[in-house]
């Protein structure tokens, strides 16, 4: 996994090298040389091309200016636009502009930039790094506009302008760049949206930071991590050493929520699904899945859980290694008290969704007591609910957010979305980069949460079931978009995970 730093880490790490003996302007050469080389590739070659660099007046401006004299000794002509006088500059980055020879460089005016950017071949973005707050105006708002207005491939040095590096919020005008190189390691705006949509192709550029400097508890997962993670079968297994998962899901109004969880769950091979369902939901659950058992549950007139749900089922969930609830059981007092209560007292590991999770709002701190592996899997909605968190809260400081919510749960939480954030409690953070817009559509989630449970039940902690699941969904939804569109129904999910999965072991 790929460590994600804030803007106070990355200063850090700068801070750090030179403790150690890495010179500033080493490092802004050879990040000011690895753009330049992007610059090149997207451009197509260097002769007869034109470069524009946009350099503001800090550190991420003298990468660009390194930049601009490695495009000029490829020939390349190029103009640099600085967004503040010459003797503005300082450091290491007035070092640089005093070193560039061979450009054109002049100070930024609306016009300049409309013009140059308009006769560019490739432009150089490196206004503003990861220090940046606020909304860009004036001259800088103008060189955004500028820029994505000319027509020509954009590469960003370290994030692309205007975007917040440590939200990936978007506030005003922000580059959208065709490729970022980032030092070090990717920053936290480059991997969350709307941030990461600016970023186009990312590149995670090794510019000489002592390697054990550029850590996090935010971690980037990649596929190689889920390859490590994913279960295989033993040769000479059988359906009760694969996985065995219990189901508790579906009402009179929602019958398909439980066979979505089984779905889930067999796609990723679970050894036997054991569906405890109201009696209303069974005829359904067992034409879509005739392989798995059933367990009745109590049910309300209403077509809910019922009363001594909790009695029918935990004497069972001993043949079980596993257990799903929540998608599709709706609310109600009693329903809701039978879901506390399985979900705290169930002696094999949870996966809580939907409303399982709307039985916890507003007393998310009760998931704490429960012993055991619990995997809490809210979108933005349940998760506002159960945690108290604003939309508007959870936009400004979404990964600070989760890890108090998995901290305050004492559990797994993984809060889904486009880029679906995965924590464990006083631990790490993961960022799941599969997710896509193909999964918004009703019943996804409960495909994953079926997902969950087996790998629960085939003995991945926590953490690592819910990264392996999101991975692999996020996979399967791609597939899914791929062949059909915005046509692709959670049906369509559940069918393509299975093939997801097997892609991800290479056996495929």
């Amino acid at each position: 996994m790929i460590p994600v730093l804030t803007s106070a880490e990355t200063r850090e790490v700068d801070r750090q090298s030179e403790a150690r003996g890495v010179p500033v302007l080493d490092l802004m050469e050879r990040a000011g040389w690895v753009v330049a080389r992007a610059a090149l590739s997207t451009a197509g070659g260097g002769y007869g091309r034109r470069a524009l660099v946009v350099a503001g007046k800090g550190n991420n401006g003298g990468d660009g200016l390194v930049a601009a004299r490695h495009l000029v000794a490829r020939g390349m002509g190029v103009t640099t636009l600085l967004l503040a006088s010459a003797g503005e500059f300082s450091g290491p980055a007035a070092e640089n502009l005093r070193r560039l020879q061979g450009a054109r460089i002049m100070e930024a005016t609306p016009e300049r930039l409309a013009r140059e950017a308009r006769r560019a071949d490739v432009v150089v973005d490196a206004l503003f790094g990861t220090g940046f707050r606020g909304v860009p105006e004036g001259l800088a708002a103008a060189a955004i506009g500028s820029m994505n207005a000319a027509g020509a491939p954009i590469t960003a040095a370290d994030i692309p302008s205007g975007v917040h590096a440590d939200t990936g919020a978007v506030p005003g005008e922000a580059v959208w760049a065709d490729v970022t190189v980032t030092f070090g390691g990717p920053k936290v705006g480059l991997v969350l949206y709307p941030g990461t949509e600016h970023a186009g192709v990312l590149e995670v550029a090794d510019i000489g930071f002592p390697p054990d400097l550029v850590r996090s508890d935010l971690l980037l997962v990649q596929e190689d991590d889920i390859r490590e993670r994913l279960p295989a079968r033993d040769p000479d297994t059988h359906k009760r050493r694969t996985g065995v998962v219990a189901v508790v899901a579906g009402s009179r109004d929602m019958p398909g929520a439980a066979s979505l969880v089984a779905s889930g769950a067999a796609a990723l091979g679970a050894g036997l699904i054991r569906m405890a369902v109201v009696p209303s939901v069974r005829a359904a659950a067992a034409l879509l899945h005739p392989e798995a058992t059933f367990l009745p549950l109590p049910e309300s007139e209403d077509g809910i859980l019922g009363r001594g749900a909790w009695e029918a089922l935990g004497p069972e969930l001993d043949r079980v290694q596993a257990l799903a609830i929540g998608p599709g059981l709706t609310s109600g007092e009693v329903a809701a008290a039978e879901i506390r209560r399985i979900v705290l007292e169930s002696p094999v590991p949870v996966v809580a969704d939907a409303d399982a999770l709307n039985a916890f709002a507003g007393r998310a701190a009760e998931l704490a007591e429960r012993e055991g592996d619990l995997v809490i899997t809210p979108h933005d909605g349940e998760f506002g609910r159960l945690f108290g968190a604003s939309p508007q809260a959870l936009a400004d400081d979404r990964i600070g957010l989760v890890r108090k919510a998995a901290d305050a749960a004492g559990c797994t939480v993984l809060l889904k979305g486009s880029r679906s954030l995965i924590a464990e409690p006083g631990g790490e953070v993961r960022v799941n980069p599969t997710g896509s817009a193909f999964l918004a559509t009703g019943g996804t989630g409960d495909v994953l949460t079926g997902a969950i449970a087996t790998l629960l039940a085939r003995g991945l902690a926590g953490l690592d079931a819910a990264t392996v699941a999101a991975y692999v969904h996020g996979l399967a939804g791609r597939r899914a978009g791929e062949d059909l569109g915005e046509g692709a129904t959670s049906v369509d999910v559940a069918e393509r995970l299975a093939a997801a999965a097997a892609s991800v072991r290479g056996t495929a």
